[in-house]
């Protein structure tokens, strides 16, 4: 019986890439694996056949004597596999690759560098003031963060005595399950992925290595900040032993204001005018948190006018520029008059007839 060409096993022309070539395996793996085909032998052997061909082709050495004598060029130059538990030793990495991790039965971890240790980040819910807000503040923040355990050296066992390997992961952190067709690599449950376990823990952290301390962090607020923000300090959060700190998010609560108020960039505040100066116009100091700013009233302003002073709002954060501050105008009516005023008033009143 003939052998089949590897180049239509995997259905590549024959100058097919490397990074085609192992496209194509890859899928024809994932369709064929027999744990996905249990009720169908042939899929076993098309899954051999697959690796076979993927063997020879991505191999440059093996790819050139098949190109120039065939299936004869490649006896004695280790062509085929001795078995599934073969082929999942040989190419376990390339669905690792793919899925990032341990699959298809095979028992070789990631060989992508582990990454380097990150402590927790932390949160810290902080309330300011509405001037604070608009001005921009400092705050030192005290925190609680953990540390080694001074007592083990952060290890977690009692001293004298010393972590042992993890009997149920073997020290890899990493147990085997299967779901459906694959076998994913999990956390050990044991050992929670540490690999080690520790039989005797130290009293002074009960066994997790590290203990509270309190620490100060001073924070640069930025004017403009509202409810919701959160500020990202690098480096700020949980620091552990031979690994990369974490960060600290700080949430920000703007407190309400008993006079102004605040929508988005923008300040809204209120006034009252006599009905003289709203017909004859007026100048107005508005105290603005340390400021006072001058508003001029047009005459004639009608009451529920609306006076917008650009530019005297809230900064907005990471932008030069700045919101508006929207004054209201409410005209005072008086309830009684002096008889004066009421003969003022009417001659006014004639002489608009």
């Amino acid at each position: 019986m003939a052998e089949l060409d590897y180049y239509e096993i995997l259905n590549v022309p024959r100058d097919a890439d490397e990074r085609t070539i192992k496209q194509a395996y890859r899928k024809l793996a994932l369709k064929h694996h027999p744990d996905r085909n249990p009720d169908a032998p042939e899929a076993e052997a098309k899954f051999k056949q697959a690796a076979e061909a993927y063997d020879v082709l991505s191999n440059a050495e093996k790819r050139q004597i098949y190109d120039r004598f065939g299936h004869d060029g490649l006896k004695g130059h280790g062509a085929g596999f001795s078995g599934m538990d073969d082929i999942f030793t040989h190419f376990g990495d390339i669905f690792s690759d793919f899925f990032g991790g341990d699959i298809f039965g095979g028992q070789r971890r990631s060989t992508r560098p582990p990454r380097t240790p990150r402590g927790a980040d932390q949160r810290y819910n902080l309330t300011i003031t509405m001037e604070e807000a608009f001005t921009g503040t400092r705050k030192t923040l005290d925190l609680q963060a953990h540390k080694d355990c001074e007592t083990c050296q952060g290890s977690g066992a009692k001293p004298g005595t010393h972590p042992e390997t993890c009997p149920t992961c073997k020290g890899h952190g990493q147990v085997l399950q299967r779901t459906g067709f694959m076998t994913l690599a999990t956390t050990c449950p044991q050992c929670q992925g540490k690999g080690m376990v520790i039989q005797t823990p130290c009293q002074s952290c009960r066994g997790s290595g590290r203990e509270i301390y309190e620490r100060h962090v001073t924070a640069t607020i930025p004017a403009g900040v509202n409810t919701g923000m959160r500020l990202r300090l690098a480096g700020e959060g949980e620091r552990i032993k031979n690994g990369e700190p974490g960060d600290l998010y700080i949430f920000i609560h703007v407190e309400e204001h008993p006079e102004l108020v605040r929508d988005e960039h923008d300040l809204h505040t209120e006034i009252e005018l006599s009905y003289i100066r709203a017909i004859l116009g007026h100048q107005v100091e508005i105290p603005l948190f340390q400021e006072r700013v001058v508003v001029d009233i047009p005459p004639g302003t009608q009451p529920g006018d609306v006076i917008r002073l650009p530019g005297q709002g809230f900064s907005i954060v990471g932008r030069e520029e700045r919101g508006a501050l929207l004054v209201f105008v409410r005209i005072v009516l008086p309830k009684t008059i002096t008889d004066k005023e009421r003969e003022l008033l009417t001659a006014l009143e004639t002489s608009a007839e």
